[in-house]
This record gives C-alpha cells, sequence and structure tokens, in this order.
C-alpha cells in the first residue's frame, strides 16, 4: 500500500498539522489542500495586488518549519497550494530549500488557466496525472494549481502502481480516498454531527491517512494518539459532503458513489470497497471568479415589543434614504418573550446594500443607517460602526474540453511533460433522481428532534447547497427514504420550497442527498444568507421536532 496523508483542508487550516502528521507516524506522501472557490477568489485578489502572488503564503511559513523532516524521512509532498501562480510557488520553494541548506527536488503542474475575457480569474479542474508525472521524475515536493481536490491523492497512487488511463475502477478507488482526506479532520470526527459520541468530545481531532491498495482499495485511518475517530459514521459523513447525484463527476474517472461499500478494519480503521469508475467527461468544469460589485452591511438591534413593526420602520427609512436598488432585509427573531436582559430580548435586522456604484453602496449606506439613531424605533441601536464597502466575487462554473487545456508537468529539472487527455470519454449521465415513498410514518410515533435518528453533512458547491442525511440502522433508513420527500424538506427547510431541489438515495451508505438548486445565490463571496456556506444547514434540518417512529433503534448502528 500507499499511506498518503492530509495536512491541510482549506487555506486556514491548522498550522501545526503538517509538523504533527509527519512526527505522528509513518507516510509515504503528505498531501494539502488550499483550495477552495473563495479561496481562488482571494487569491486572484493577491495577484491583483503583486503579480508574484497568487498562491498560499501561509504554506510557505509551514513548510519552513518541517521540510528537512520530510526530506529525512522520504516523505513526499504535494499541493495545490500553488493557487494561481504553481511556478511562482515552486520558485519561493527552492529559494526557501537554499537558505536552509536542503536539496529538495521541486516539481510543478500548470496549464489550468483558462482565459476569459474580464474575469478576475478562471481555472480548469485539471486531473492527477500531471502529479503523477511529477512524482516520476524525482520530484520531492509538488506543486498545483486548480486541480480537483482528490487529485491530490490520485496523482501519488498512479505513480506507485503505474495505472494507466483504462485503470478506471482503480482510479474511482482513489478518487474517493482522496475525496475522504481532502477535508482534513472532517473525516476524523471533525464536524460530525454525533461529536458528543467522540472518544475526546470532538476536542481536537487528528489529521487523516488514506492506505490505498493496488487495486483501489482503501482503508481510511489516523495515527495512534491522536484525537477524533475514524468510524464508517465519520467516514460516511465526509461522502456525502459537496457531491450531487451517485455519478462523481472527474477529470480522469465518473466515480459511481453507490458502489462504495464502507466496512470496519479494525479501531480507528475504515475498509473503503467495491468502487467502480467509467469514463471520464470529454470537458474539464472551469471555475470562474469575476468581480460583482461592492457591498456593505449594517444591522439594528430590536429590543422588547413591536418587533415586526419596528424593522417595518427602519426599512422604510433606510429606502427613503439610499433607494431600494440592491437593498436586502433579513430579520432575525433571537427574541424571547419576557427576557430578563437586552440580548435575549432583542431582534436583529441585517440590512444589505449590494451594487456596482462603490460610493452608493459605501459610506452613503452606512452614514444613513447611523443617522437613523436619534430618529426612528424606540431602543434604536446598531451593532455594527459605519464603514465603506468592500468587492465581492461571483462564482460560475463553465467547461472546456479536455483536449484544448495544455495539462503540463514541470520536472525538477525543468523539463516540460504534456500531460495527453484521456483517450476514452463518455457523455455523463443523467443520474435518476427520486421523490421519496409513502410520507406518512406507519406504527407508533413520538415527538423528537430529527437529528436523534439521522446524521447530515451540508455544503456549498457555487450558489447551490447539497445537504446528505444518514441513518444510523437500517431500520431507520427504510423510515427515512420513504419519509424525506422534497416535499417534507420544503416544510422542514421553507427556504428550499421555491427553489429547484433534485434527491438522490444512496442504500449503500443508507443516505439519501438532496442538492438544492439556487439556495445560495451567485457563490459565497456574494451570498448576504447567515449561513452564507449551507454549512449549518443539515444541523438546522436536525434540529427540527417531528414525527419520528417509535419502534427503530437510537443510537450507532454495533
Amino acid at each position: 500500500m500507499i499511506r498518503i496523508g492530509n495536512a491541510s483542508g482549506f487555506y486556514g487550516d491548522r498550522f501545526t498539522a503538517w509538523r504533527e502528521m509527519l512526527d505522528g507516524g509513518e507516510l509515504d506522501v503528505l498531501t494539502g489542500d488550499y483550495l477552495a472557490e473563495l479561496t481562488m477568489l482571494i487569491l486572484a485578489r493577491d495577484r491583483l495586488r503583486d503579480p508574484d502572488l497568487g498562491y498560499a503564503k501561509t504554506f510557505l511559513r509551514q513548510l519552513e518549519t518541517c521540510l528537512g523532516t520530510a526530506l529525512d524521512r522520504g516523505v513526499r509532498i504535494v499541493t495545490n497550494a500553488g493557487g494561481l501562480n504553481p511556478a511562482g510557488l515552486a520558485a519561493a520553494i527552492e529559494s526557501l530549500t537554499t537558505r536552509l541548506g536542503l536539496a529538495a527536488k521541486v516539481g510543478y503542474v500548470e496549464g489550468d488557466t483558462i482565459q476569459r475575457p474580464d474575469a478576475l480569474s478562471a481555472n480548469a479542474y485539471l486531473g492527477a496525472f500531471g502529479i503523477a508525472a511529477c512524482l516520476d521524475g524525482g520530484a520531492d515536493v509538488v506543486v498545483t494549481g486548480r486541480v480537483t481536490d482528490a487529485s491530490l491523492v490520485v496523482g501519488p497512487a498512479i505513480a506507485r502502481y503505474k495505472w494507466s488511463r483504462d485503470d478506471l475502477d482503480q482510479l474511482a478507488g482513489a478518487t474517493i480516498a482522496g475525496h475522504l482526506v481532502e477535508c482534513g479532520a472532517q473525516v476524523t470526527g471533525g464536524n460530525f454531527s454525533f461529536f458528543t459520541e467522540l472518544p475526546d468530545g470532538g476536542h481536537r481531532p487528528g489529521f487523516p491517512i488514506a492506505e490505498v491498495h493496488a487495486d483501489g482499495s482503501t482503508v481510511l485511518t489516523k495515527h495512534p494518539g491522536t484525537g477524533g475517530a475514524v468510524t464508517v459514521e465519520t467516514v460516511t459523513a465526509q461522502l456525502l459532503y459537496e457531491i450531487g447525484g451517485p455519478a462523481y463527476l472527474g477529470p480522469d474517472v465518473v466515480t459511481r458513489l453507490d458502489t462504495v461499500a464502507l466496512s470496519p478494519d479494525g479501531p480507528d480503521r475504515v475498509r473503503v470497497s467495491g468502487v467502480r469508475g467509467t469514463p471520464p467527461p470529454a470537458t474539464l468544469k472551469v471555475g470562474v471568479n469575476n468581480l460583482g460589485g461592492f457591498r456593505n452591511s449594517m444591522t439594528f438591534v430590536l429590543c422588547g415589543l413591536d418587533v415586526e413593526a419596528k424593522a417595518a420602520l427602519v426599512r422604510r427609512q433606510v429606502e427613503e434614504a439610499v433607494g431600494t436598488d440592491g437593498l436586502e432585509f433579513t430579520l432575525a427573531r433571537t427574541d424571547h418573550p419576557d427576557a430578563a436582559d437586552t440580548e435575549a430580548a432583542s431582534a436583529l435586522l441585517h440590512v444589505h446594500l449590494r451594487h456596482g456604484d462603490k460610493a452608493r453602496a459605501g459610506r452613503a449606506f452606512s452614514a444613513a443607517a447611523v443617522e437613523l439613531a436619534l430618529a426612528s424605533y424606540p431602543g434604536c441601536t446598531l451593532t455594527t460602526l459605519p464603514g465603506d464597502a468592500t468587492p465581492y466575487g461571483v462564482f460560475t462554473a463553465d467547461e472546456a474540453p479536455q483536449d484544448a487545456v495544455a495539462h503540463v508537468a514541470v520536472l525538477p529539472g525543468g523539463e516540460r511533460v504534456s500531460i495527453a487527455p484521456p483517450i476514452r470519454t463518455a457523455p455523463p449521465s443523467e443520474d435518476e433522481t427520486t421523490a421519496g415513498g409513502d410520507a406518512t410514518a406507519d406504527g407508533p410515533t413520538r415527538r423528537g428532534a430529527l437529528g436523534e435518528l439521522v446524521g447530515a453533512r451540508s455544503g456549498d458547491k457555487g450558489g447551490d447547497a447539497n445537504l446528505g442525511v444518514w441513518a444510523r440502522h437500517d431500520a431507520v433508513y427504510e423510515w427515512l427514504r420513504d419519509w424525506l420527500t422534497v416535499a417534507r424538506l420544503a416544510e422542514l427547510l421553507p427556504e428550499t420550497a421555491p427553489l429547484s431541489v433534485k434527491r438522490y438515495e444512496l442504500p449503500n451508505l443508507r443516505a439519501v442527498n438532496f442538492v438544492i438548486e439556487g439556495l445560495l445565490g451567485e457563490g459565497v463571496a456574494a451570498s448576504t444568507r447567515f449561513d452564507p456556506q449551507a454549512k449549518a444547514l443539515g444541523e438546522l434540518l436536525r434540529a427540527r421536532i417531528v414525527d419520528l417512529p417509535a419502534d427503530v433503534p437510537t443510537g450507532v448502528a454495533q
């Protein structure tokens, strides 16, 4: 097997994780994922200020603390921290190795940049074969730009086992391994619905390791003595994160999520097997970031009685002062009746303004809100100070033909190796959506929180959100599959009711997954939603009080 660890799930993850993973036990490869849709926007703005930037600067500081250890132990490093400038980060790493007196060989992957007029950034999601070429060329450190997150694991597995593009099942198995570890501690108990059941209560989960075998099967684990846990449920939770239908599209393979089998393999070990793959599409996903305009927000505190009337008064006053174009009002009823303190008695009125005119969205708006302090509702106060507008980005997904993208591996000696696109491709099939069964429960019921019986994991993909829900027992899944319909979801989460919602069943995971289109508007950078990345959507659903079947088991299946 090849032991591939992960030390970063996003730009800003635990700084010491690289050191912890290298010191914690044996590894062959250590990966770090730094890129998300919002991160690409941040890096694009960095590069506008300085063309030499555009990569995750934190990674350089992390590498300085542990590169010598990695070289001594023969652990190779693969990261997408190159962002919009992988060549720039590779050069910075070479300068670092010289300063540290080390002899690290650095390779990098480029070609993901796509030309789109007026876009801040446009990047194709490349596959794993460029990473493999760098490793085959002797690289100790491989830097990429925008590759799929899973490619950081698939590439080293290709290099180890010499898989070809026709080894679809093996590529699919490694893709699942990559998807599981790409978000760091999220597969080892981080953000887990049943965190109170973890040995350390979710205090400090360790980072994950994927032991990938030649047939594409994997055992998920972590270093001994680290926090959190690796269980079938923690792995299920991460499998459901930011997915769509059962066909998981990638540049090298389409991975069938409905073939994944999970089974315990000892303490803190879960075996992932049975994964099947089909040919990839002829196109690559392209993430495009554009400047959407400027935004600003002010929040009013509405305490005590007549909350709705107070909010209505503020709305009329603000609209009269700055006009209605681009304004958005959200009233959060956080107030409690007969409360003994101000905070518990108060609701919050969030006022957002998005507009192409920076001046209108800036001080003109925030000053108009502040001017109401002595001329509006009783008890008027704000939680925000007046400020200028900030630019925001809009993320859209595009596509480009695989054979039109110049995927290139630059080896440590400077040799440039062109990575040919897959010869065998297939149009992506449209997964069958399901409505659910009889929405009424048979037998006795009891009132309780839905989360007593199910776990959930949710996240964002551009303007869409996904919400995966899994049952803890077979009997619970039989009920959940019929009961949690699209119509039922609209009742429990009313904000989904006017939107297009796709529902998919994954019986092998005892799960259903919903894709809620347009919930996040133009994406996280532009969203004014209280939870702009839908990270808490699953917990909101679990907290709803419903009629639960009284004759099904609670707790985790043994």
